[in-house]
């Protein structure tokens, strides 16, 4: 495939998956539940956390995080008493477990008291074209909180040659702003063209048969390598095509194998 018959057979991708019925089947449908702002934002973000595994798990523990805050994450965050944390203390998604929830209710409630949000602290540390350093630094202000060493595992870390796969979707969901209906655009401070393509093995896998990355591992180095492939294909817009990719992996099976 040359270039323009790569971008071509993309773009076509993006088109078929980047529309509301992709909701329906993706963490994204969680978010979606909501109309503030601020519940968006947590929701958004809590789903993207615990995106790992079983799609249709990930889904149901979404929700189920959302309804042990009385489907009011903002608000809950916000204003809740300590014996109301109590509750959160069963929940369990594969390794991210009731106390790390707590934890992370905690950190978001610093974040909103005195960090101005979450799109501020995403903001402030943004390096030229990328939002990579912006994670690391998000990290360190996220467990500023008191916290268990074993909950910083579920924030990963690009300077530590992680692919932030779940951070770099719940930007993707923030930020970009195509009047699709799936993605939100909801950050306007942010440029969608720093963002990064969720890497995960479906991605991967289409990404390297359509020769866009060739290295082996997904990790920050195989997303450098990516992110300077789809930049070229759309310097303004380029985690759009992970809707082709992920779509192509898990849909129709077009990958390595």
């Amino acid at each position: 495939m040359t270039d323009t018959e790569l971008k071509i057979f993309l773009d076509e991708k993006v088109e078929l998956y980047n529309n509301p019925d992709f909701i329906e089947s993706d963490p994204i449908q969680i978010p979606h539940a909501f109309s503030i702002k601020e519940d968006i934002e947590i929701a958004g973000f809590l789903s993207a956390i615990i995106a790992w595994g079983n799609r249709k798990m990930i889904i149901n523990n979404s929700k189920k995080m959302m309804e042990l805050m009385g489907n009011s994450p903002y608000d809950f965050i916000m204003t809740h008493q300590e014996y109301q944390l109590e509750r959160l203390e069963n929940f369990v998604h594969r390794t991210f477990n009731g106390q790390d929830f707590i934890s992370f209710i905690k950190a978001i409630q610093n974040i909103y008291s005195n960090h101005n949000g979450l799109e501020a602290v995403f903001l402030k540390n943004q390096k030229e074209n990328s939002m990579q350093h912006s994670i690391h630094e998000f990290k360190k202000i996220f467990f500023e909180v008191e916290h268990l060493q074993r909950t910083q595992k579920h924030i990963s870390d690009p300077l530590n040659n992680s692919a932030a796969k779940r951070i770099n979707m719940f930007l993707r969901w923030m930020v970009r702003q195509d009047k699709k209906g799936v993605d939100f655009g909801i950050w306007k401070t942010i440029s969608p063209s720093a963002l990064s393509c969720p890497l995960d093995v479906h991605s991967g896998n289409v990404a390297r048969k359509l020769g866009l990355l060739n290295r082996k591992q997904n990790d920050a180095k195989a997303l450098a390598e990516l992110d300077l492939q789809l930049r070229k294909l759309d310097p303004n817009d380029p985690v759009k095509y992970d809707f082709a990719l992920f779509g192509l992996g898990v849909f129709e099976g077009f990958s390595s194998d």
